[in-house]
């Protein structure tokens, strides 16, 4: 997959590195051209000096060929404008943008725009949002028997009951996140495209619940 990163800070160069390493197509777009410093000196990826919002800048980037796109400067307005771009104008799907005002993050995820907040694994935050068949846990308890893990439920499950995203013996529904608010779930309550799901899972079994998600949605009888 082709990945467009905006900005080329400390978050925005490891993401860079760490996909490429992974096998992506990356091109990384900063207004200084001195930031590509951080870059390791094998990257093979391009670098474009520009503002990330431009559309001429974009396509340079190689926007039109992308399956993903990062916006991760320092500004909240700068990455929010450069979401917005290639999601409406270019219709990219994965977009994610780095936020530092929990009070903004909050009204962009209503607009449908991931955000994540500035923190120390803010990388691996963003890289599970916008590669494909990520499967980060968020919690192990120390017996290794039960996991919290965090997943967009897949849009075949919109219109089913919640309840049916569970797996008997292997995955209950923990907390639901629907346009940027997160409680806890009413497993009556429909499903809705773009919903993710906090899941406990059992420990050994997460490969099984993912599986469930992905492939027998359509069953609905779960």
């Amino acid at each position: 997959m082709h990945v467009v990163v905006v900005g080329c800070g400390r978050v925005g160069s490891g993401l860079a590195t760490t996909l490429e390493s992974e096998g992506h197509t990356v091109a990384v777009v900063d207004k200084r051209s001195k930031a590509f410093r951080r870059l390791p000196d094998d990257f093979s990826g391009r670098t474009i000096v520009g503002v990330g919002f431009d559309r001429d800048i974009l396509t340079e980037a190689g926007i039109k060929e992308a399956g993903a796109l990062a916006a991760v400067t320092n500004g909240d307005n700068s990455n929010i404008l450069v979401a917005r771009v290639a999601r409406e104008f270019f219709g990219i799907e994965r977009v994610v943008a780095r936020i530092y005002d929990p009070r903004r993050a909050q009204i962009y995820e209503r607009l449908g725009i991931p955000t994540v907040a500035t923190s120390l694994w803010a990388t691996e935050r963003v890289l599970r949002k916008i590669l494909p068949g990520s499967h980060a846990m968020e919690w192990v308890d120390p017996s290794a028997k039960v996991c919290l893990v965090e997943r967009m439920v897949p849009p075949v499950w919109a219109g089913k009951a919640l309840r049916h995203v569970e797996l008997a013996g292997v995955a209950r529904v923990a907390a639901l996140s629907r346009l940027g608010e997160t409680s806890l779930p009413d497993l009556d309550a429909a499903v809705q495209e773009g919903d993710v799901v906090w899941a406990m899972v059992a420990g050994d079994r997460i490969d099984d619940f993912d599986q469930h998600l992905t492939g027998q949605a359509a069953g609905g009888g779960h």
